[in-house]
């Protein structure tokens, strides 16, 4: 399992959870967190060129993967209903989950139009940091429920 997104996490506080979360998912499944190349020195007017750039650092990293972004647009399930998408998916593909998570801006149309699924964690909108940390709460919580495990609340 991969999982990809643009610079590095700034808040200390959600990185320190962040690199909690990886290992304990590392644990349960071999997990690569990549942070790409963020878009720097650009202006936010120029709302195209920071989605190329970021797009372009994404990209080389998905080879044959199980494209996962998550996106607004994207399908919303409970956390046993995210346990048994991954449960599947690691049963009937021999393609490896990458999941990505855009920028400040989301993710550029290329992006989203490759992958093979849009994932939404919620109606709502949160900081792009933030999102991060949720999706690897929920991925963790979902290995767990795979696993038979108690997950401490």
């Amino acid at each position: 399992m991969k999982i990809l997104w643009p610079g590095r996490t700034r808040n200390r506080d959600i990185k320190n959870l962040q690199d909690d979360y990886i290992k304990k998912i590392d644990h349960l499944n071999r997990c690569e967190l990549i942070e790409t190349k963020e878009a720097r020195g650009i202006d936010e007017r120029n709302e195209n060129k920071i989605l190329d750039r970021e797009a372009q650092g994404l990209e080389k990293h998905f080879g044959n993967d199980y494209i996962i972004c998550l996106s607004d647009k994207g399908k919303e399930m409970s956390s046993k209903e995210f346990a048994r998408f991954l449960e599947k998916l690691a049963s009937h593909s021999s393609r490896a989950a990458t999941f990505v998570v855009g920028g400040f801006l989301g993710l550029d149309k290329r992006i989203i139009q490759k992958a093979d699924f849009l994932f939404s964690l919620s109606k709502m909108t949160f900081s792009h940091e933030l999102i991060r940390l949720i999706l690897l709460e929920q991925i963790y919580r979902s290995l767990t429920i795979m696993k038979g495990q108690r997950y401490a609340k």
